[in-house]
């Protein structure tokens, strides 16, 4: 027997037409939040990608399986190997920007549901012993209303750990690449969670890797407090 459900995408508010059946109510299949032509707009990251940041690779800006970018972290004494690998699920389109724009600086929180299955399906294909948002500055936190970090981690049905704090800067986006890059030490340890974290693996989650600056200085306050490898997962690149 099968039926119809009728609610609402969470993106464009279309109606969402759900086939239901007995079978499905007893297995408890994931149900859907966004429509088909949403999910259509969401570019999955394909191809030939840079081994450390996802990036899709182009002939003039790779050497082998890295990216220039990356070329130059590595390069870089103070940053190198701090960040095993980055995973990122989608192309940072027209249309991922505006539905990131609604959720982080509009308060419409109820978007992160939208990416859950994809961010379930991730981070279940990935081993780490600690999940762990990048946080926001307690004044940035206070104007928006929450972490869209922490709030994605737990739209998906996972449990963060909380094990940084930030310091209050200018906004990322205010920012210009080469500020990003030659940020200042932005992180700090939550002092409790210091002994938790000796040769673990942490596995940090942001929604966009733009540069890779916010995501390496995490990863290097932690590496100097013990842990031990560090990937990343993002929503976009």
């Amino acid at each position: 027997m099968n039926w119809f459900a009728f609610e609402h995408c969470l993106f464009c508010h279309g109606e969402l037409k759900t086939a239901a059946s007995w079978r499905s109510v007893f297995l408890k299949t994931e149900r859907e939040y966004i429509c088909g032509g949403c999910k259509n707009r969401l570019e999955p990251l394909k191809g030939d990608t840079c081994r450390i940041c996802s990036k899709v690779l182009e002939a003039e800006f790779r050497k082998g399986n890295l990216c220039y970018d990356c070329i130059r972290w590595e390069e870089n004494p103070h940053w190198s190997g701090l960040l095993t690998q980055n995973i990122s699920l989608y192309h940072y389109n027209d249309f991922l920007k505006e539905i990131i724009a609604r959720f982080k600086y509009r308060g419409d929180y109820v978007l992160a549901r939208g990416f859950k299955p994809d961010i379930a399906s991730a981070v279940k294909s990935m081993l780490f012993d600690c999940l762990v948002p990048i946080p926001l500055s307690p004044e940035r936190q206070y104007e928006r209303g929450f972490n869209q970090t922490e709030a994605l981690i737990l739209e998906s049905g996972l449990q963060p750990t909380p094990l940084l704090s930030r310091i209050h800067t200018e906004k990322q986006s205010k920012k210009s690449r080469t500020d990003r890059i030659h940020l200042s030490q932005v992180f700090q340890m939550i002092p409790e969670k210091i002994p938790d974290i000796n040769g673990k693996t942490i596995l940090l989650f942001d929604d966009i890797y733009t540069t890779g600056s916010t995501l390496r200085h995490a990863a290097k306050i932690l590496k100097e407090n013990g842990a031990g490898s560090i990937y990343s997962l993002t929503l976009a690149r």
